[in-house]
């Protein structure tokens, strides 16, 4: 999952202006392209754990299912098909964002959001429709390249739009799209295993076509940030696009420094080169480092996997998508007060604290598995150990929902 935030020790510039209607609504638009994340992670890890979509498509995973009790938990799910199916999107989206970067740089941001958009949309398309594995990889891969334009561009906007004491705000709305997508994902998962005749499974691959809609529609009516504008030489456009943002006409100390940045920028020749020199190394490893480890936490594995671990603790179906819709539930709770907590308190407060949360909560999840299930993954789960380990993914959840997932 990715966040938005910036994470700065220097001293931050403010400027006059104030939140404008304008910002709100764009920025509100723009983060909706987190939506097609969320709720693509909230929605695979639902319908991988309902058996029609199983039996239809990896029926040597629904065989092992509905073996004995005795069986090993641990190999219910080891298919490499599946695998594929699961990996595609992420493989998919890393090749596509070294890609979105020069789009969103040469033809600006709403165009890279834009996409994303058609891309997500076509992958929906052949999940919905498809009648074998072949679709369904083929329609994750376009799903990850929507991702991974969405998921390049849209912090990106969203830090240029936003004025600078309200940047951490702003941008962590689209961690909070995140963590609605994948609300809304668990609950239409746990809606739709319910429908009988086995089609509910399409119906939830097929609606992330709605949060793809809405950004690629958006897109068309975002207007360029200022940055971009300046970027292509659009000079007399950004200076009148960064009045109608900040609302007030005392621009001139926000656009000299927009425009200084915007010719240094131009001004180096081997970025590549430049960037491992030593005077720049302390921003090289943060800038690297804290995305890596962020991604390291292993929150998509939960989130992704939640359904089919509560399966694993032996919930029924429904169960196990409803203990998913709480830990979404926790998610978006504990995002919001993100939201308004970062601008107020130190990033690195909440780095610290949020990563001995989630430390103490995954040391305590393996030992409570590990007690009953043990190496040879063949135990009974008595409702309490279950109800236990539910509650610290919980903490864990919540702890990087507040921490690592906005500000990395």
């Amino acid at each position: 999952m990715a966040g938005g935030a910036a994470v700065g020790g220097g001293v931050r510039q403010d400027y006059p202006g104030r939140l404008t209607l304008f910002v709100f609504i764009t920025c509100l638009v723009a983060a909706t392209g987190g939506l097609i994340f969320g709720y693509d992670i909230g929605i695979s890890g639902g319908v991988t754990s309902m058996d029609p979509f199983l039996s239809r498509f990896f029926p040597s995973v629904s065989r092992k299912q509905r073996e004995a009790d005795d069986s090993n938990q641990y190999c219910k799910f080891d298919s490499q098909p599946l695998t594929m199916f699961n990996s595609s999107l992420y493989l998919a989206a890393l090749v596509a964002s070294l890609f979105a970067a020069s789009v969103t740089r040469l033809a600006g941001r709403k165009w890279s959001m834009f996409v994303g958009g058609v891309t997500f949309l076509a992958g929906c398309a052949l999940n919905g429709t498809a009648q074998n594995v072949a679709m369904l990889i083929l329609g994750r891969v376009l799903l990850g390249v929507g991702v991974g334009f969405g998921n390049q561009s849209v912090p990106v906007y969203l830090s240029e739009m936003a004025p600078a004491r309200m940047r951490g705000m702003l941008n962590n709305a689209f961690q909070l799209m995140i963590t609605l997508g994948i609300l809304a994902a668990n609950l239409i998962n746990y809606g739709t295993n319910k429908i009988s005749g086995g089609w509910g499974r399409r119906l939830s691959l097929a609606l992330a076509a709605v949060p793809a809609a809405i950004i690629t529609v958006g897109s068309l009516f975002l207007p360029d940030t200022p940055n971009s504008l300046l970027e292509r030489g659009k000079a007399d456009d950004a200076r009148r696009m960064l009045l109608r943002m900040r609302g007030t006409d005392d621009i001139d100390a926000e656009y000299r420094d927009l425009a200084v940045a915007s010719e240094a920028s131009r001004a180096v020749e081997r970025p590549w080169r430049d960037i491992v020199r030593r005077r720049y190394r302390p921003q090289l490893v943060m800038a690297v480092a804290i995305p890596l480890l962020q991604q390291l936490t292993g929150i998509n594995v939960i989130m992704f996997y939640a359904p089919v671990l509560f399966e694993t603790l032996r919930f029924g179906g429904s169960a196990s998508l409803m203990s998913a819709v709480i830990t979404g539930v926790v998610n978006l709770i504990a995002t919001l007060v993100s939201v308004f907590t970062v601008d107020r308190v130190w990033r690195r407060v909440l780095f610290l604290q949020g990563g001995a949360q989630m430390f103490v909560s995954q040391v305590t999840v393996g030992a409570l598995i590990g007690a009953k299930l043990g190496w040879s993954g063949v135990a009974e789960i008595p409702a309490g150990y279950a109800a236990a380990v539910v509650v610290m993914i919980c903490v864990y959840v919540a702890g990087f929902a507040w921490s690592w997932g906005p500000l990395g």
